[in-house]
Formats: C-alpha cells, structure tokens, sequence
C-alpha cells in the first residue's frame, strides 16, 4: 500500500526558514498530483502547495514567494522549502495526493514560528 511520509517540522523565529520532506512510496511521485496541507488549532485543513506529476507547482496566495515545492523523483520524496516564515504559519503540516485521499493522511510534522 502506498505511503506517505512527513518529516522536518520544527521551532523557528519569524523570517527564518524550514524546509519538510515527504517521502512516498515507489510510483506514487509518477501517479499522483501531491500537496502540503496545513492545518493549525481552531482552522479547517488547507492546501497551501501543490506539485503535478509533471513537476509544475501551484501555491495558495498566503505562501506564493515564500513558499517553494520541489520533488526529487529518484529519493522519491517531495520538499516544502518554507522561507520568511510568519507566526500565521505556525500548524501541522501534511502532504497527501491533490486531491487528498483517506489512505495517505499521516501524523504530519509540526510547525512553530515564534515572533
């Protein structure tokens, strides 16, 4: 069964960086569209970065230019570069299929940015 990995999360002052990686499964990077999903206490789930299986990303526009996604089809594994982080970014972060499937949902990484 394919699977989904976060890792990465951390403290960090605001305007500093994190980057998260996500590693899949072998043939999941071919098959699916991926995401990064947040969710902080109190807020519904969101999807803040997506990356085609061709390798084009799509960003929501409270992380557009500070935000980049990546893959690395060989290591299998998705990347979430966060820079200029703000204290709104703070959540736990999850990556899964765009759109999400049940199957893929993960403990995800947390993510705190003091200010």
């Amino acid at each position: 069964q394919a699977q989904l990995m976060e890792s990465g999360g951390g403290l960090v002052q605001a305007g500093g960086s994190l980057k998260l990686s996500c590693e899949a499964s072998r043939n999941v990077l071919a098959k699916y569209f991926l995401g990064w999903y947040r969710q902080a206490p109190g807020n519904q789930r969101e999807l803040v970065a997506s990356i085609t299986n061709r390798g084009i990303p799509t960003y929501t526009d409270a992380v557009k230019g500070r935000f980049t996604i990546s893959r690395d089809v060989a290591k299998n594994t998705v990347y979430l570069q966060m820079d200029s982080l703000k204290p709104e970014d703070s959540a736990v972060y999850y990556c899964n299929s765009n759109p999400p499937s049940r199957h893929f949902w993960g403990q995800g990484t947390q993510v705190t940015v003091s200010s």
